[in-house]
């Protein structure tokens, strides 16, 4: 069987859940809202069209790297392989529908991000004064950043 490979647009619509199983492995996982929308000809005007759920699953490094990057009300680009999980809930047969994602990252037509190479088997669950202090560094690299974006946007 061909696994479905899809990419989806949205927003992180939950903080990010990070687990480490019993062997070690390490999961990440949040819900992702996805609302299509059209142009209405009658209305002359867009219109949001229904919203899609889905529960985006990361694995392994990308766990811990979507665990540090990733915060609910963010917009971002998901790739990976979609599935279906069926169960029966208090109101009767439910479905779920899951990405396995392989690639996560912030949509940038809607932000500025910045990148950080992550090293790898990094645990980002302690909170030492190293790395709040490179966060601090990278918070004020981002603004200047955005700032000398929108002085450009600016003059054009």
């Amino acid at each position: 069987m061909n696994p479905i490979v899809t990419t989806l647009v949205g927003w992180v619509a939950t903080d990010p859940r990070y687990v480490v199983g019993p062997t070690g492995t390490r999961l990440t996982s949040f819900r992702l809202a996805t609302t299509s929308r059209y142009f209405n000809r009658d209305k002359n005007a867009f219109e949001d069209g229904k919203t899609e759920w889905f529960t985006i699953r990361t694995h392994r490094q990308t766990a811990v790297n979507v665990k540090a990057s990733i915060e609910k009300g963010q917009p971002v680009i998901v790739t990976g392989t979609f599935k279906t999980h069926e169960w029966d809930g208090d109101n009767g047969a439910r479905v779920d529908l899951i990405i396995d994602a392989t690639a996560v990252g912030h949509d940038l037509a809607k932000g500025i991000a910045t990148f950080s190479r992550a090293t790898l088997n990094v645990d980002t669950t302690s909170d030492d004064e190293a790395t709040a202090d490179e966060a601090t560094a990278d918070e004020a690299t981002a603004e200047e950043i955005a700032d000398t974006v929108r002085s450009v946007l600016a003059t054009n």
